[in-house]
């Protein structure tokens, strides 16, 4: 460009040629000027400033601890940025800083008195669990999509897995998905890929049991627990803690059912096993990163009529009194825990339940709130 325009081409002309803006043309052209071609620096310049002054951390502890003193103790009781910067004038700080970077200082660290929203770092996946968000054990997740319907066949509905490390994905379309079919399809994916310690679901009658009589222990939880696997429930109309298995839904139905045109049941079975194959092939080293499975049992046999043993999670919302809904009744947890998350461990052999308060702005303080005793009536489970 720089050439063409000392060939006397105007730069209006060089810009439509190379099609790029006239001010383009003007930058290369003035950082050229006065020397030949081969003797100019033509790589681009860090826009970064040559200088600059950030704060040292250590002043800005001083200018935090001084603006707490403030705020208690002045008897004037101004603790704002002019205040602050008085303050450290006075101390004879070696290095003052200005009203202004006391002001960005105090904006950075949350402790304006504005109403700004402070936009928190999202705790990790699993967080509800604490071997699960340390990356020690694997969960899988488990959810139904529904209303969906094949044109002229009818209504199908579609059972989907996915684990939270791993990302190990399965779905199992059927016409319809009822407790035992889900059972059956979940045995069939453990056999072949291995035990996790956790098996997360939402509260479908045909994951948790029945909600029409109290102390339901419904099929798919005693098959989890005679294998080991602690089952966990989502807490009612809550976000975030299903939203490995939602994506995965959200998925599946943009590339195996928005896709195509199914002509049946058996179509749609075989592009939906189609494309878990290539999903797990794409998340073969995300796959094999996750932590180990434990092998399915060679000897074990279902047996719905024992006694269940082991740990249930149900993950609530407290009410405005305190108290925690699970299992068809209402436990008393914590008056000062109001409309706050907390886990409910069910210890069945232990015949206690366990409270644990659960809280996104702090996900790695997870108190014992109460413990209360339960103890699962005997009876018969209906098959």
């Amino acid at each position: 460009m720089v050439m063409m325009v000392r060939q006397g081409q105007s730069m209006r002309q060089t810009a439509k040629q190379f099609g790029v803006s006239l001010s383009t043309v003007r930058h290369w052209v003035a950082r050229a000027e006065g020397r030949a071609l081969d003797q100019v620096d033509w790589t681009d310049r860090d826009r970064a400033p040559h200088r600059t002054r950030r704060i040292a951390v250590g002043l800005e502890e001083t200018v935090l601890a001084i603006r707490e003193h403030l705020r208690t103790q002045s008897a004037l009781g101004e603790f704002g940025a002019l205040a602050i910067r008085a303050e450290l004038v006075r101390r004879a700080v070696p290095w003052v800083p200005s009203v202004r970077t006391i002001g960005r200082v105090l904006f950075r660290r949350g402790v304006l008195d504005g109403r700004r929203r402070i936009r928190r770092q999202a705790p990790s996946p699993g967080w509800h669990l604490p071997k699960v968000a340390a990356g020690l054990v694997e969960l899988d997740s488990f959810d139904i999509v529904e209303d969906l319907v094949i044109e002229g066949q009818g209504g199908v509905q579609i059972l989907n897995c996915v684990s939270l490390h791993g990302g190990l994905a399965e779905s199992w379309p059927r016409e319809g998905i009822t407790a035992k079919i889900a059972v059956e399809s979940l045995l069939g994916h453990w056999r072949q890929f291995g035990l996790p310690a956790y098996a997360q679901f939402d509260n479908d009658t045909r994951f948790q049991g029945g909600h029409n009589h109290p102390d339901v222990i419904g099929r798919l939880s005693r098959t989890c627990l005679s294998l080991g696997v602690i089952p966990v429930f989502a807490p009612p109309r809550e976000t975030g803690f299903q939203a490995a298995i939602e994506s995965f839904n959200g998925l599946w139905q943009a590339k195996v059912w928005q896709r195509f045109h199914h002509d049946d049941l058996g179509r749609l079975q075989d592009r939906s096993c189609r494309y878990i194959q290539a999903h797990r092939q794409r998340n073969a080293a995300r796959i094999g990163s996750a932590p180990a499975r434990r092998p399915f049992p060679d000897a074990w046999k279902a047996d719905l009529q024992a006694a269940p043993r082991g740990v249930i999670i149900y993950l609530r919302r407290t009410s405005d009194q305190g108290r925690a809904s699970l299992l068809g009744h209402a436990f008393e947890v914590d008056r000062y825990w109001p409309h706050r998350l907390v886990r409910a461990e069910v210890h069945l052999t232990e015949k206690r339940i366990r409270f644990f308060a659960l809280r996104r702005r702090d996900p790695s303080a997870q108190p014992l709130l109460k413990e209360v005793p339960y103890a699962l009536p005997q009876r018969l489970f209906d098959e």
